[in-house]
């Protein structure tokens, strides 16, 4: 019975989503990332961190298609390997967000009380930081490291995940099912994690979609200002930091970095709004 209500839900979801060509536009330009960051040693013309003296700031061309940086290195294959990049920090840093913020949320709304009011006062203690500040504020005193922002951006971006699921939960825990799976012993854990948690998901996934948007800027961010991650690894951010100081005449170095942050962000807020809207019973009646 449950997997026959489990497929109606997931056709009924396919169904919603595909009336809506952007969010599909988005999910083919997310999906293509990934096979792009899987497939980067193979797809990208030559090694990242190969220097050619010869080719220092050359244009797009036949040979090198987004041109060269600086050091004569392939702006294409440094593009390609820093969608990996960007992808880990986005999906670790959101993993994090939504683990801490899934289960503050459903202590929160399922305990209720004194519970309620320590919790609720923490996550509006935390939005009280601005959190880009609050970021780099905490990096100044660390290493500049990749797992360093992930940690970080993850640690002060759980707060919106968990007030969604404290609404849901508060809703959830007092349906009729609720009710009786605490009058045949069931235990708190078994009610939060087997009833509730299943049925607050949707609103989490959403939020984890547009997440990554949100981590992949941030990223990129920190690494345009130095302090995110270090060359010679190449991340989106790093190569728009390069590329600043020859904008005049290697508009190359600018262009294709920022294309390709601009193009996945939108893709991830797209497909992220559609999603709700295929959630979403109000929308599509």
């Amino acid at each position: 019975m449950i997997e026959i209500s489990n497929s109606f839900f997931c056709a009924v979801f396919w169904q919603r989503l595909k009336r809506n060509p952007l969010a599909l536009a988005g999910g083919c330009v997310v999906l293509l990332l990934f096979v792009v960051s899987l497939l980067a040693p193979v797809i990208a013309p030559v090694d990242p961190n190969t220097i050619e003296a010869w080719q220092v700031l050359s244009p797009p061309s036949l040979q090198h298609w987004f041109g060269t940086d600086e050091l004569g290195r392939d702006v294409l294959s440094r593009v390609i390997f820093g969608a990996r990049i960007s992808l880990k920090v986005g999906f670790v840093a959101v993993g994090i967000a939504v683990s801490i913020g899934t289960v503050v949320g459903l202590v929160s709304g399922y305990y209720g009380g004194v519970m309620d009011t320590i919790l609720m006062r923490l996550v509006d203690i935390m939005l009280c930081f601005p959190a880009f500040f609050l970021i780099l504020a905490v990096i100044t005193f660390l290493e500049p490291s990749i797992w360093y922002i992930m940690m970080i951006i993850g640690l002060t971006s759980w707060m919106g995940v968990a007030r969604m699921v404290r609404a849901e939960t508060l809703s959830i825990r007092e349906m009729d099912y609720i009710t009786a799976a605490r009058c045949i012993g069931c235990s708190d854990l078994r009610i939060i994690f087997r009833h509730i948690l299943p049925n607050a998901l949707s609103p989490v996934l959403v939020s984890a979609t547009l997440g990554i948007a949100g981590a992949i800027l941030t990223e990129s961010a920190l690494s345009f200002l130095g302090i995110g991650v270090q060359p010679p690894t190449p991340s989106w951010g790093n190569i728009l930091t390069s590329g600043k100081d020859y904008i005049e005449f290697a508009w190359w170095l600018s262009l294709f970095p920022g294309l390709s942050i601009l193009i996945t962000v939108l893709a991830y807020n797209l497909l992220g709004e559609g999603i709700r809207d295929a959630l979403d019973p109000r929308v599509n009646r």
